[in-house]
């Protein structure tokens, strides 16, 4: 009788919150391979030259059959796949990809909640009187965004974030999966444990050692053994996910968590200048980024790799949410100099975090005040120059003067 009315319930719940989860499928290549067609089939990879020490940022599906994958270094993605087509990558073409992809969304429902660049939770609550059922909406947004965009996606459906973006992972490419309550074990259960939502390397080593391997071992495990091996509130998590709940509302308007860029150098240094130098096209980029996307950060974070591979990150909040370069930096440069222990360094990153479209400027003294609008203006000037000629029209004097000892990846 409780699995009964557990089952009443799904259904009852699935008819008032279809969610729809669409994942652009490869995104970057896809771009790519739409505006060079002659790309189309062949092994693209995106991230820079073979012989840079960056990392894949995506790669077509047939490069994938070579086991390149995303944040794989890009000389091992050439060990692996040699005949590949290696790509710098385009963020802006991408960035307008993605506002044409998200004003499809947009025609159907209100309710769009942005997780990336490229993928994106709809609700479809409300529409289906207007749209056809959710399979209808979902197959109309996937051509839609075939016709007008020149790329594939794919789409899950269910009644629940979580299994819409099981569903989407199910079929891709351009795949169309829609898991409907009575599903929900024989989807699920025969996984591997590592697609939950929370189980990264070392908690599903730990979980295999109790002898759990998938979702439905998972489901099965006793809840007190488990709890203590992982902790009552993590395992309390994944066995509700286990069990296909998850209870998290699509929140519209609920922007990318934060912006960043990144920069890894060909060869380890320990030259301030030129570091610094970079830091500041990073910040130049962020805040660029920004500007387009009419938001503010209020946490600035910089990311550092040794030589050895040691990777650390700092952050520090501003007073005031911010979109300009300068601050930026100079807020990224001072958790540089108090961090940085003088070994050589292999990357370095800054990005923004806590992003809002509004910026609340408090009273500022006139100083400080007339600083700021200088720093405006500034960033006006350049957003309109390259506006108008191209991102690479203007840039900073310092940047110019270190671009012969470093190169973009």
């Amino acid at each position: 009788m409780k699995q009964n009315r557990c089952s009443r319930r799904y259904r009852e719940v699935a008819k008032l919150r279809p969610i729809l989860h669409v994942d652009l499928d490869a995104f970057f290549a896809s771009v790519e391979e739409r505006d060079q067609p002659e790309l189309r089939g062949l092994p693209v990879i995106i991230g820079g030259r073979p012989d840079q020490r960056g990392v894949v940022s995506t790669c077509s599906y047939a490069a994938r059959k070579y086991g390149v994958h995303s944040a794989m270094p890009l000389t091992e993605a050439y060990r692996r796949c040699p005949q590949g087509i290696f790509l710098p990558g385009d963020m802006a073409k991408y960035q307008t990809a993605s506002r044409q992809v998200f004003a499809i969304f947009h025609r159907f429902t209100p309710l769009v909640e942005p997780i990336s660049i490229d993928e994106a939770f709809l609700d479809l609550t409300g529409c289906t009187n207007l749209f056809g059922d959710p399979l209808t909406i979902a197959g109309r947004i996937k051509q839609l965004i075939k016709e007008e965009v020149g790329i594939t996606a794919s789409a899950g459906i269910a009644h629940n974030k979580f299994l819409a973006k099981i569903a989407s992972e199910l079929e891709k490419p351009d795949g169309l999966v829609w898991i409907k309550p009575d599903q929900i074990k024989g989807v699920l259960h025969p996984l591997p444990i590592g697609r939950l939502w929370g189980v990264g390397p070392k908690t599903a080593d730990k979980l295999t050692t109790l002898g759990i391997k998938t979702v439905g071992d998972l489901a099965h495990f006793d809840q007190n053994l488990l709890s203590r091996a992982t902790g009552r509130a993590l395992a309390s998590h994944l066995q509700q996910l286990a069990a296909g709940q998850d209870e998290r509302p699509v929140l519209p308007g609920t922007d990318i968590k934060s912006m960043g860029h990144e920069h890894t150098f060909p060869q380890d240094t320990s030259d301030l200048e030129q570091v610094l130098a970079i830091l500041l096209h990073l910040s130049e980029k962020v805040g660029r980024r920004l500007r387009r996307a009419g938001m503010f950060g209020r946490t600035v974070a910089l990311k550092l790799r040794y030589h050895d591979f040691a990777t650390l990150t700092r952050h520090t909040s501003l007073d005031e949410p911010t979109n300009l370069d300068q601050i930026i930096y100079q807020t990224g440069k001072g958790l540089f100099m108090r961090t940085y222990n003088g070994q050589p360094i292999r990357l370095i990153g800054i990005s923004l975090q806590n992003l809002s479209r509004e910026s609340i400027q408090q009273l500022s003294f006139l100083g400080a005040q007339a600083e700021l609008e200088k720093r405006e203006r500034m960033a006006q000037v350049m957003d309109t120059i390259k506006n108008r000629y191209g991102e690479n029209s203007i840039t900073y004097a310092k940047v110019k003067e270190s671009e012969p000892q470093w190169e973009e990846n």
